[in-house]
């Protein structure tokens, strides 16, 4: 199971790969030290800005695919499934 973003990392090397580790350790070695940290807030913009530019492409380019015998089909099941009639919630 891969170590969540949050928490602090267990492993020596902070979760690094081999090139920032290496970089981690010649700094460590020279007598400075540049500590890693990613926000939650830092890594909710990005995941946001990541999932909101998939949101934009995603919708457009599915419709260029359809014909327009699909896209008529699968605008009227939204209507229907949007206006049509409601069940009475049971109590």
């Amino acid at each position: 199971m891969p170590n969540r973003t949050g928490s602090k990392s267990t492993k020596p090397d902070h979760g690094l790969d081999s090139a920032q580790n290496a970089r981690r350790v010649v700094l460590e070695s020279v007598g400075e030290y540049e500590e890693v940290t990613i926000t939650r807030t830092l890594l909710s913009q990005v995941m946001s800005a990541m999932g909101r530019k998939g949101g934009q492409t995603g919708g457009k380019s599915r419709m260029a695919l359809l014909t327009p015998e699909q896209r008529s089909e699968m605008g009227k099941a939204a209507a229907a499934k949007r206006w049509g009639t409601k069940k009475k919630a049971k109590k």
